[in-house]
């Protein structure tokens, strides 16, 4: 296949294998990817057992998993409410609150619709004038941009049945949270491609500036994660940190404006709690005033008491790289696919998952 079967060739992989072990330090060096499609991809490759004076680290990448207990107890609460449809992605509804999920809630009657984007939302809410259409907004920059563009279309079609929760996440104030909180050790981040081609390299510059560190924009191919690595190596050999981008092919240094305008038309950054990390300043999105009406806060009461996860589930250690899905003594045991306990073995991109399916 064009533009992708170069990125799978093991001959090209192999010599940047043996490129990559040529870097010798008097310790092991620690990645972190903060992107749940490129730990999917590092575990399917067994890239781990190849490099073993690399430990490869996933972060909080996967924006289902780092959707925090409160956010989806207040989502569940959201549905119990007369004459409201949730709408929602669909990797959203197995996930367990604290004492329920959407799918038991589901089997309970709630009225609550799979969507595959924001526009289907817009839909079911011109399609039951009578009720009122809430969309979970859950995801990073990848997604936040087409959220916006809905709420713009549903001004201009004058909806007025139709609001939000607005849960999305800021990739880059989480990475500077991890090295701010210090608790985990990390030598350098992989970006995640897809946040990078919104918002380009420029917000990760931080990382090499205040932090010293090196940090590589790459795609989800074998090839692709290993030139990541190999130039965040060569990086730390010659000491010169910067932020590079392998992927160029799909990502600039100035991202794509576009997206970028329409999202900040409509959001304003606002604190957010993530699980595992907290409440980070500025790494959530909120609904400017001239956009108020469409957040659904403004009409329920979502006043929930405060949760955390369940008994033995490691999910938040695991999303700040503090152990790894191994660790947890939940796992592969009482927690897996068919029955998960935690968000980590519910998303496809969850380390939890990944471990399990290829680790």
């Amino acid at each position: 296949m064009k533009y992708v079967d170069e990125f799978r060739d093991a001959t090209i992989a192999q010599k940047l294998i043996n490129r990559i072990q040529r870097f010798k330090f008097n310790r092991k060096v620690r990645f972190m990817e903060v992107c749940g499609s490129h730990t999917v991809a590092i575990y399917k490759s067994g890239m781990r057992n190849l490099l073993p004076d690399i430990d490869l680290i996933s972060g909080p990448g996967c924006p289902v998993c780092v959707t925090s207990a409160l956010d989806i107890d207040r989502t569940i609460q959201l549905t119990r409410m007369p004459d409201t449809i949730l709408a929602t992605f669909g990797d959203m509804i197995r996930v367990p609150g604290s004492s329920s999920s959407l799918q038991n809630e589901i089997s309970q009657g709630a009225e609550v619709k799979v969507v595959y984007s924001s526009y289907d939302a817009l839909k079911i809410a011109e399609d039951n004038p009578g009720k009122r259409v809430v969309f979970l907004a859950v995801g990073f920059e990848t997604t936040s941009p087409t959220i916006a563009a809905a709420i713009l279309q549903a001004e201009k079609k004058g909806l007025e049945n139709f609001s939000i929760l607005s849960y999305h996440k800021l990739i880059p104030p989480a990475m500077k949270a991890l090295l701010t909180g210090e608790q985990v050790h990390i030598d350098g981040f992989i970006c995640p491609g897809h946040v990078s081609v919104i918002i380009g390299s420029k917000p990760y510059e931080f990382i090499p500036q205040q932090y010293h560190l090196p940090a590589a924009i790459t795609g989800f191919e074998p090839v692709d994660i290993l030139h990541a690595l190999f130039m965040m190596m060569a990086q730390i050999k010659e000491n010169r940190p910067a932020v590079e981008i392998p992927y160029s092919r799909a990502v600039k240094p100035e991202g794509n404006p576009m997206a970028i305008q329409r999202l900040y038309e409509v959001f304003e950054p606002s604190e957010a709690k993530w699980r595992g990390l907290g409440v980070i300043a500025d790494s959530g999105l909120k609904l400017r005033r001239r956009f108020q009406k469409y957040d659904a806060t403004q009409y329920y009461d979502l006043s929930v008491a405060e949760s955390s996860d369940p008994p033995g589930c490691e999910c938040g250690s695991i999303l700040k790289g503090l152990k790894k899905p191994s660790e947890c003594p939940l796992f592969a045991s009482v927690c897996n696919p068919s029955r998960p306990i935690g968000p980590c073995m519910v998303s496809s991109e969850g380390s939890c998952a990944a471990a399990y399916k290829y680790g």
